[in-house]
């Protein structure tokens, strides 16, 4: 029975590393399945199980757990950057701007209600005070990208010794996650909202707002001055984006190019954007039924064919780019992207993963298949190459030291703030410098998980030899209520703003509350009372913003005010 006992007891031993994080890692994620009045806390309970194993003596050494715990921070925060990166500057469009402002607006009243408490329930003069509420700051937002930067900021003022902020963040996260939920409840009494008024009304704004959806119609050419002009000048007259994908004339169908001269007549298949269809009908010619197009389709093998964009060549490569319809004989009619259809406009840069629709006939859709790709066993290969150069780039980023006059120690975005800020520009622009940054969701999914719990379980091993001292013994039940009201009196001032000033609807503020906590579970809950999309577009709308922002002011207020 000695090996048994060695393997658990020697510290040095990598089997028995390993099976401290495999044991932590497993109970973690086994319990936070279980629900307590129908939440789960999921993954975030392998810190919980981490504090156990760690007052428990179950541990490794300092330097093994600092490297985990950072390696795995590292990994977290790049694989979200790379996920928020496509739509992060996209997100500050018409509406989104005030939904990002409404989401600033409650991290910095989380701040705000965090220093009231420190200078209200706490003795200023103790050092470790201040750092030990940025941890129950980080719980009550259920923010651990914002602890782990808080940890490494901490890290580089306290050479010896670090308060282990992860006690405060243990202790307010449980109730941080429920008062989410409840806040986001009680705004919905307050504002007197009807969830069925809610569902109309979005209903009604997803019928006015047809701007974004493809329209495919037959359309005959009846206005007389097309005749003898060709596509492209008809195009550059009108100034809009639609493609003439094919053309019927004297019984026989063909692929129009840009070149392509139309006559009185002519009976075309028009795709554009819906918020277009009107203009052109009325330029062009009115809607027709035409039969013959798919019976000459089928006689000359003219086909529509969805095409996957699989090599790494074109990416970033515009349609205009493409030559399409001149050199190849077809016409791309819509592009869909991560489920999205998106209409097919010339200027529409190309990434890996898209989704053409290509028409024409058979022998030339073929051939362009074969040059996009259309591999769908490419896709599923992480592109390994791009997320480490990422992520040494986002190293060197983070190292850089910025001098800031009244800050003891210079400003640096460090393992945490560095990679998520590259990350977000390679996401959005890597395709410009041909590094292919597609990942299939759930690639991305598990190396970001992966990193997290290697960081949540070390911190939690590291925290855990203090924890019962420091909850039982110390101010943990101070810790908890701070983290309440640190969690609840935001969202209930700026939801409340936000319905009643903006007049935005509740289920998209549910969405924004969730994303400006970056809350999976009020997410679901979201989601689990609305029928639409507006929880999950008002999630993802503030979301790549707000995550920058908890990262990047953990680093500012540890190291402005407790260096």
């Amino acid at each position: 029975m000695d090996w048994i006992i060695n393997l658990f007891t020697n510290t040095d031993s990598v089997a028995h590393i390993a099976l401290l994080y495999a044991t932590v890692i497993a109970a973690g994620v086994y319990l936070g399945k279980i629900k307590f009045g129908g939440i789960a806390l999921g993954v975030t309970f392998v810190l919980f199980a981490g504090i156990a194993a760690g007052h428990f003596n179950f541990t490794a050494p300092p330097a093994i757990l600092t490297f985990v715990q950072d390696f795995g921070l590292i990994l977290f925060v790049f694989m979200i950057g790379l996920q928020v990166g496509p739509g992060f500057f996209e997100s500050f469009r018409e509406g989104g701007v005030k939904l990002n402002a409404l989401a600033c607006s409650i991290i910095l009243l989380n701040i705000l209600v965090m220093f009231a408490c420190y200078y209200i329930f706490f003795d200023t003069s103790d050092p470790n005070n201040l750092p030990m509420l940025v941890g129950t700051l980080y719980g009550a937002v259920t923010n651990t990208p914002g602890l782990g930067a808080a940890n490494e900021a901490l890290n580089s003022i306290f050479a010896n010794d670090p308060p282990a902020i992860a006690n405060g963040y243990a202790c307010a996260y449980p109730l941080g996650v429920v008062g989410i939920i409840g806040a986001t409840i009680l705004i919905r009494f307050i504002c007197k909202v009807k969830l069925h008024k809610e569902e109309e009304d979005l209903e009604s704004h997803e019928k006015a707002n047809t701007a974004a959806k493809p329209c495919l119609m037959h359309l005959s050419v009846e206005n007389s001055y097309l005749a003898g002009h060709t596509i492209l000048e008809i195009h550059e007259f009108m100034k809009r984006d639609f493609v003439f994908s094919r053309l019927l004339r004297n019984g026989e169908i063909i692929v129009p190019k840009s070149s392509t001269v139309l006559e009185h007549g002519d009976k075309v298949f028009c795709v554009c954007a819906e918020a277009d269809a009107e203009a052109i009908i009325a330029f062009v010619g009115p809607k027709v039924d035409v039969p013959e197009f798919k019976e000459q389709a089928a006689a000359k093998q003219m086909v529509s064919k969805r095409i996957l964009v699989t090599k790494s060549e074109i990416n970033g490569k515009t349609l205009a780019k493409m030559h399409f319809s001149s050199v190849y004989g077809v016409n791309v009619t819509r592009v869909t992207r991560q489920g999205m259809d998106i209409f097919a406009s010339s200027n529409l840069a190309l990434q890996v993963g898209d989704r053409i629709m290509v028409v024409g006939d058979a022998t030339s859709v073929n051939r362009v298949a074969s040059m996009m790709g259309n591999a769908i066993k490419r896709l599923d290969h992480p592109n390994i190459a791009t997320i480490f150069i990422g992520i040494m780039l986002g190293i060197l980023f983070g190292s850089i030291p910025f001098a800031i006059p009244s800050i003891p120690v210079p400003l640096k975005l460090g393992i945490a703030g560095g990679p998520l800020i590259i990350a977000i520009l390679i996401g959005r622009f890597g395709y410009k410098f041909h590094l292919v940054t597609y990942t299939t969701t759930s690639a991305n999914l598990m190396l970001r998980e992966v990193g997290l719990v290697l960081f949540l379980s070390s911190v939690g091993i590291k925290a855990g030899a203090n924890f019962v001292n420091t909850v039982v013994a110390g101010d943990g039940l101070l810790y908890v209520l701070c983290g309440f009201i640190i969690t609840v009196i935001p969202i209930l001032i700026i939801g409340s703003i936000a319905r009643l000033r903006y007049k935005f609807n509740y289920f998209t503020i549910m969405g924004m509350i969730a994303g400006s906590y970056t809350d999976p579970p009020a997410l679901a809950y979201a989601n689990s009372v609305c029928s639409k999309e507006a929880p999950a577009v008002g999630y993802s709308t503030v979301y790549p913003l707000t995550m920058f922002l908890r990262i990047f002011t953990a680093q500012i207020i540890i190291l402005f005010f407790c260096g």
